[in-house]
């Protein structure tokens, strides 16, 4: 199995931030307050958040949503350890909050990449044609090394939504790394060189060409951003990713 840090060069670990309301206390205060904390979280804006949050525990220390929108927060703002008791705290209130259990697998893959496949399987128990849940529990296969299952998992995500970028990238970087350079090329490729594509899609596809074996055209596109006496050593890690003894597809 690759390590983590390894495969973490490669894997998307970017996972939308969520909130969903619950009752309890006053109920059009908290109703607010979940309205106003879902706004500022998509706004960017986990420490308002995270207050309204606080307020709404102050009335009700077991409203659900108002925990999740907490983890959410405190996951933005990099306080992990408080995130994961918060939204474990959602998930014991209401066993069956799917942005509970999603917000608190997003924040198991670091540090726990088993414990967060068994909370998006339990998604996916409820809901089969959860399109985040298959490509974050992709993303836990991945990170655990079992790849050719992680890639099962993109495809299931695809299907569900087959406009899902994310799942695309994660699909093609796993199916590099298991050798099949052709497909991840083929699925990669018009996403990196389509007008707007961000950063972090171009890097991952300088990975899928590393990969494949086609160094200078990895380094061409990493040069755009990285200084010329570091593309060799980038792209050699990059390369490394592959599964050993598979055959390079090209």
């Amino acid at each position: 199995m690759r390590s983590i840090s390894k495969i973490a060069t490669a894997i998307l670990l970017a996972a939308a931030v969520s909130g969903c309301s619950g009752g309890g206390g006053s109920f059009d205060a908290t109703r607010q307050d979940a309205n106003i904390g879902n706004a500022e979280l998509k706004a960017g804006n986990p420490d308002m958040a995270l207050r309204l949050a606080d307020e709404t525990l102050v009335r009700s220390p077991n409203d659900a949503g108002a925990l999740t929108r907490r983890g959410s927060a405190l996951t933005a703002l990099g306080r992990l350890d408080e995130a994961r008791e918060s939204l474990q705290k959602a998930v014991s209130v209401e066993p069956r909050n799917i942005e509970a259990r999603l917000a608190l697998g997003r924040v198991q893959l670091p540090v726990d990449p088993p414990a967060a496949e068994a909370s998006f399987q339990e998604v996916l128990r409820q809901d089969g044609q959860n399109a985040a849940a298959w490509n974050d529990l992709g993303i836990a296969r991945d990170l655990q090394g079992h790849h050719a299952e992680a890639a099962g998992a993109y495809r299931k995500a695809i299907a569900a939504a087959p406009e899902m970028a994310a799942a695309r990238v994660n699909l093609a970087l796993s199916l590099a790394i298991l050798g099949q350079g052709h497909e991840a090329i083929g699925l990669l490729r018009p996403l990196a060189e389509q007008p707007g594509a961000t950063r972090k899609v171009r890097e991952n596809y300088a990975a899928v060409l590393a990969m494949t074996g086609d160094r200078q055209a990895a380094e061409h596109i990493l040069s755009a951003n990285m200084p010329a006496n570091e593309l060799a050593s980038a792209v050699d890690v990059l390369a490394s990713l592959r599964t050993p003894g598979e055959s390079v597809t090209r």
